[in-house]
């Protein structure tokens, strides 16, 4: 059976009874003589901003005494570049575009896959003590059983006598991208870092704004490491350090403009360091002050606290552990791929993924068009974004800087050797024909092989397929495929896939067609021969968001006003997820070229409406209507 939007509805076999039976299982190990663990999670920073990891970054004394006694991970990802979608990665062992928690934030939260659990449930059921103080910010249904308290009263004191624990500190966010929320009057009140000192990115123009939001992110990073020395001294204090791994990293990447919740490397590699107990040293094959330079990736993190307890990593995991029994160093330095997903962030639209092989780095956009300044609220409260779209209008930023708010290449390919900033894409560099070919190839299998639900439109997930989204994803796994086939139409000339765009157009499957739609936005005037097909569609076709994609391709290349059909679909629409959706491409038209002007009417549409508003409809009526 297929799954052809929100008239279908997919019934799966639940094997519960099994799968429950072997999680009991994991509670009959005892929990004696077993180490503690302590995650000690900073918020929206990337490696870039640590000395430890890179020498423009500024000094963290705390973290590096933990790295004097323990291992430094050079190469650690956070699979998503935003909070939501990594933290659930982290705390399920299992890929979000899989398991139905990569939108952030979530419009409907989901179950696991049947009988399993987010990790610290398997530590608890173990033995352990298990808390989080305080922030969650989960995509996924959280049991009971997961944690003993989770607040801000949380701690591991709290515990049993002789009890070992799992203890997060999770909210470090004196470096969150809110405290660079600042208004203009702020920079009249110096930094501690020197504003000239620091070392800008090169897509971000050198400006004071700029150097003054990133001097006073320095600040903010030695503050978090002075936080982070207190944790550290209350375990030294109460006898606990030398029986406690300590694994310090970042949430994800950031918060410079450009970085958080976008897949480039400052967006996804995180700093990460592991303090190694004296008494269980044993576990780890590794010298004190190790420079690990294999890959970890936070669903490899559930897994390596269970292997290193002493419990079994559960089948449905996708990670596998990185230190304790059975693990070598050799082994971990061989591992040299990482895997990245980008979707929604808040009320802005996208769909990137990125495999990333050594020092090989292939991101793939499947709609290149939704260029990456698009206007989200949270983002451009901060000058400096605001800035870097003035000048961007003002038509005073240099190419690499003026790329983030222009329509982006369907897939690009970076030697981060070489070009460490990604400014280089060498996608269509002869020399690298053979390796793009691989890469592209390793990525259309990871997300078949998944399979990756983002390739159904959040509304229709949100309305038939978050009650169990495993489930579906398995029953539906063919489709999918197909979906990326269609999808990746727009790698190709466009005289090679004509007739495959074609065919999809005439599917009977509204989700070929909706592909197919996409495609000929992605390759622009080139796929004028579809004009009048798109003209139809957009007027009739018996999925609103097909009509939308094909007035988006019409407004896109200036074949025709894309307003009247958009609207419509609006206003017929009774999702807001699906209305937020239409809205993206309303933005995207109304600040992208041609530059079409929306006046939409207040009060009738979904999420709008009065006693019913939701906050991302609203948001963007409100800045279609500035």
């Amino acid at each position: 059976m297929r799954f052809h939007g929100k008239r279908f509805f997919v019934s799966a076999v639940i094997a519960a009874a099994f799968a429950a039976a072997a999680f009991r299982a994991t509670a009959g190990c005892l929990a004696a003589d077993r180490p503690n663990f302590v995650f000690l999670i900073s918020e929206d920073n990337s490696k870039h901003f640590m000395k430890l990891f890179d020498e423009t970054g500024p000094a963290t004394p705390n973290i590096e005494k933990l790295a004097q006694h323990g291992l430094i991970f050079d190469r650690a990802f956070s699979n998503a570049p935003v909070c939501s979608v990594a933290r659930s990665t982290l705390v399920t062992s299992c890929y979000a575009p899989r398991i139905g928690t990569q939108f952030h934030r979530k419009e409907k939260i989901v179950p696991l896959p049947d009988g399993q659990r987010m990790f610290p449930a398997y530590l608890r059921h173990a033995g352990y003590y298990t808390t989080n103080n305080q922030k969650e910010d989960y995509n996924a249904i959280k049991t009971k059983d997961v944690w003993d308290e989770s607040s801000g009263k949380a701690h591991w004191r709290k515990r049993k006598a002789g009890q070992p624990f799992f203890h997060q500190q999770s909210s470090y966010n004196v470096c969150h991208e809110s405290s660079l929320h600042f208004p203009a009057e702020t920079m009249k009140t110096p930094t501690e870092t020197d504003p000239a000192s620091v070392s800008l990115a090169p897509i971000h123009p050198d400006t004071p704004t700029f150097r003054y939001t990133y001097a006073r992110y320095h600040d903010r990073i030695r503050e978090m490491d002075r936080q982070i020395g207190e944790m550290i001294d209350q375990l030294a204090e109460e006898g606990l350090l030398e029986d406690t791994f300590v694994f310090y990293f970042g949430d994800h990447g950031g918060v410079l403009p450009g970085s958080k919740g976008y897949i480039w490397e400052r967006g996804l590699h995180v700093p990460m360091v592991v303090r190694v107990p004296e008494n269980w040293k044993h576990l780890v094959e590794a010298e004190f002050g190790t420079r690990v330079k294999g890959f970890v990736n936070f669903v490899d993190m559930g897994p390596t606290l269970l292997n290193l307890a002493g419990v079994d990593v559960p089948q449905g995991f996708d990670g596998r552990p990185f230190l304790g029994k059975g693990v070598t160093l050799d082994e971990v330095n061989s591992r040299d791929e990482t895997f990245a997903y980008a979707d929604r962030f808040d009320e802005k639209y996208d769909l990137v993924r990125a495999l990333r092989k050594g020092n090989l780095k292939y991101m793939r956009s499947y709609q290149p068009f939704n260029f990456d300044g698009l206007q989200n609220d949270y983002r451009y409260k901060m000058l400096a974004y605001e800035e870097w779209r003035d000048l961007y209008k003002a038509g005073k930023l240099n190419e690499l800087q003026g790329r983030f708010f222009e329509s982006r290449p369907a897939e690009a390919l970076y030697d981060l050797e070489s070009d460490p900033e990604e400014t280089r894409n060498l996608a269509g560099d002869p020399k690298y024909a053979e390796a793009l070919a691989e890469m592209r190839g390793r990525l259309a299998g990871r997300v078949k092989g998944l399979p990756d639900l983002s390739f159904f439109p959040e509304s229709c997930l949100v309305d038939v397929a978050f009650d169990n989204p495993v489930a579906l994803g398995q029953a539906h796994k063919q489709q999918i495929a197909e979906l990326v086939d269609v999808a990746d139409l727009s790698l190709i000339p466009f005289s090679d896939a004509e007739s495959g765009i074609k065919q999809a157009l005439d599917s009977q499957d509204p989700w070929h067609r909706y592909w197919a739609l996409i495609v000929c936005s992605s390759h622009g005037k080139a796929a004028e021969p579809f004009v009048g097909v798109a003209k139809r569609l957009a007027g009739n076709d018996p999925e609103l968001l097909v009509r939308v994609r094909a007035a988006e391709f019409l407004g896109l290349i200036g074949a025709a006003d894309p307003r009247p059909a958009i609207a419509d679909a609006l206003l017929k629409s009774e999702s807001p997820v699906e209305a937020n959706l239409i809205l993206n491409t309303a933005v995207l038209l109304q600040d992208g070229k041609p530059g079409y002007r929306f006046d939409l009417p207040r009060g009738k549409i979904v999420g709008d409406r009065p006693g019913a508003q939701v906050r991302y409809v609203a948001a963007r009526l409100d800045y279609l209507a500035k």
